[in-house]
């Protein structure tokens, strides 16, 4: 099986393209981030078409999730438990959840595509909800785990965190100003680590940035940063046989500002000489 994570940053304005690098690189299941529209204008013929199936959420022009998979989509949920929710201006409980989460089970495989907030600024409300959003996910996948230890579980998408300074390249984010980078987001992305997943793409592709901001010549000059994963349970990380940036997709006609990240998996029956990552 072949799972691949990728922001599209607009489906619809880029769907040839999408569906195109997921059937040229034999993807099994692509999850998506920041889709930007709602399941009716999401353009799922050409996904149909292709022999993808999808399952998508979104609530407007901004931030949306998919899943698209040609080998099924069982048990789609569209948040996990605990979510926080945002409106700007107001606080507290009940706040309106954004569409910033999928999860679907393929071939025993359960899997998320996720969008965390970006946080804006470190004294912006986002933050706050940044980091709140990051513990109710660690939280949900500690219980997850708890429940069902031998469950493959794939927590993907566009975290908007550089867990270390080997994977933020951009000058523009200075340590104690900016996000991304900041040690409450560091830490928070350590804990979700430690409920019991595994970043299964680093020890395969050490090096390499996932995003590449359009402005300032970013991209020529290699200054991006490293934001999109997929983070495996013990399970899951057992069958890794590959794993794959694919740098060229920022390259070309509209590009999105981020590019896909894909890893392979063996069947259950899989050989024992596979690359551990635990």
């Amino acid at each position: 099986m072949r799972i691949a994570t990728w922001n599209v940053n607009s489906v619809r304005s880029r769907v040839a393209r999408i569906v195109d690098w997921a059937v040229r690189e034999d993807v099994d299941v692509l999850a998506m981030q920041e889709i930007k529209c709602t399941p009716e204008q999401f353009p799922r013929e050409a996904f149909e078409r292709a022999g993808y199936e999808v399952a998508a959420h979104g609530l407007n022009q901004w931030n949306g999730v998919a899943l698209a998979s040609r080998i099924g989509l069982g048990e789609v949920e569209t948040s996990f438990p605990g979510m926080p929710g945002f409106l700007k201006g107001h606080e507290g409980l009940d706040l309106p959840l954004e569409a910033r989460a999928i999860g679907a089970t393929v071939d025993g495989v359960r899997v998320w595509s996720l969008y965390v907030p970006n946080g804006r600024g470190l004294d912006d409300p986002h933050y706050r909800y940044k980091l709140d959003w990051l513990e109710a996910l660690r939280e949900a996948t500690a219980s997850w785990l708890s429940a069902e230890p031998e469950l493959p579980l794939a927590l993907t998408g566009d975290f908007n965190i550089a867990p270390t300074d080997a994977d933020m390249g951009d000058p523009s984010f200075v340590p104690g100003a900016s996000t991304h980078i900041s040690p409450p987001e560091r830490e928070a992305f350590a804990r979700l680590l430690q409920a019991g997943v595994a970043d299964v793409v680093r020890p395969l592709v050490p090096e390499g940035y996932t995003f590449w901001d359009y402005k300032q010549l970013r991209f020529p000059r290699n200054e991006g940063m490293r934001i999109d994963f997929v983070l495996g349970s013990p399970a899951f990380a057992d069958r890794v046989s590959g794993a794959s940036i694919h740098r060229d997709e920022r390259k070309g006609d509209g590009p999105s500002d981020h590019v896909p990240v894909l890893v392979e998996l063996l069947d259950d029956e899989g050989d024992d000489d596979r690359p551990m990552i635990f």
